[in-house]
This record gives C-alpha cells, structure tokens and sequence, in this order.
C-alpha cells in the first residue's frame, strides 16, 4: 500500500509541477553560474547508494570550499538558493527519486554515506525501510542550519543533531502506518504553505513611516 501511495502520488506531483520546475530551474541558471540540478549520492534502503536530485542552491564546487554541512549564514549558498531551502522547492525533483522507488514521500530522510558509515547498528534499522522527502526528523528540524554554529558545523552536526535525528527515525520505522504517512503528508503541506507565504511577505517592500513631526 505505501508504494502505491507513492507512485499515484508523485506521478501526478511530478506533472502538475513540471512547469513550476521548469521556471525554478531556469531561474537556478540565471541567478549563479552553473548547472540547475544537483546530484548527490545519498544511502537508501538496505544501505545501496543511490542519487539524490535536488535544485542546485550552492555555488559550483562548494564541498571543495567548504564542508559538507551548511550553516544558516553560509556564504556558499547563493541568493536564490537561500529561497528555495526556505520553502523547500529545491527538493521537488526528488519526486523523481519517489516514482523511480529510489525514495517515498515519507520516510528517514536520506543521509550522506560519510555519516551512514557513523552509524551504530541499532541506528543502522533506519535502513530498513525506503528514505523519504518527508518525515518526522525532517518536519522536526525545519531550521536545522541554524541551530549549527559556523566555526565547525559538520561537527555539531554529528555530535548533537544527526543522532536526534536517527533516533526519531528510528521511532518511525517502529510507528509507520499508512494513516502516520497520510498525517505526515499533510503536515508537510500546511508546512510548506506556511514558509512560502512568510517568504513572499518578506519579499515585500516594508511599509514608510510618515516622518515624525
């Protein structure tokens, strides 16, 4: 049941956002030099490694200036880039990952293999079941780069927050039903309505004040 979840999901997703994509990967060109899209290779179910789609929101060759985890105040994501991590968009393409049974629509998110490698294997069992857009850690840590400090974010990153979120995974591959995707899923949008919106509003130009007199 979940994969059919997945596949009538996404398929449709995938379509209806084909012109939105579209017009965000363009975007991605104009606003920095560059590809579009990223690709990462990331561990999925069972630990084989797959490749992870995402808009591109950093500069070109940003791990050879920097480490691996971002900090809010970054100065390797771009203008652009900074939009689309707030609201999420960047990671539309991985409706793609979904449709091809890379990914679910929810689930562990997927992790990079250099912390997979960290893993004990209690935390290991978050392997066992298909990494996900969205998900409990994922919904959790909505601001997770700017709870990491800028003078070694990976390492704040292994130490406090990756086994937090390994551990609400965990609870999820312990928890998961078809009902706790569909709550889930709905949490994501009302979400990701939320972000776009205070985006837009702060896109906006302030209000004047009249001078005092």
């Amino acid at each position: 049941m979940k994969r059919l979840l997945d596949v009538s999901l996404s398929a449709p997703l995938l379509v209806l956002s084909a012109p939105l994509q579209i017009l965000v990967a363009l975007a991605v060109r104009l606003d920095s030099p560059g590809p579009a899209f990223y690709r990462a290779i990331r561990v999925g179910r069972d630990g084989y490694p797959f490749t992870l789609y995402k808009f591109r929101t950093m500069i070109v060759r940003a791990l050879d200036q920097g480490p691996a985890i971002t900090h809010a105040s970054d100065p390797r994501i771009t203008r652009l880039g900074a939009f689309l991590r707030r609201t999420r968009l960047d990671e539309l393409p991985q409706l793609l990952n979904v449709l091809r049974g890379d990914m679910s629509l929810v689930g562990p998110r997927p992790e990079d293999p250099r912390f997979v490698a960290l893993y004990t294997p209690e935390q290991r069992r978050v392997l066992s079941v298909r990494p996900g857009i969205t998900g409990r850690a994922q919904l959790t840590f909505l601001d997770e780069a700017k709870l990491l400090g800028h003078l070694d974010p990976e390492g704040e990153y292994i130490r406090v927050v990756l086994p937090r979120k390994v551990a609400i995974d965990l609870q999820y591959v312990e928890d998961r039903s078809l009902l706790l995707d569909l709550r889930l899923i709905w949490a994501t949008i009302l979400v990701l309505v939320g972000e776009l919106f205070n985006a837009g509003a702060s896109a906006l130009p302030a209000q004047r004040r009249p001078p005092l007199s």
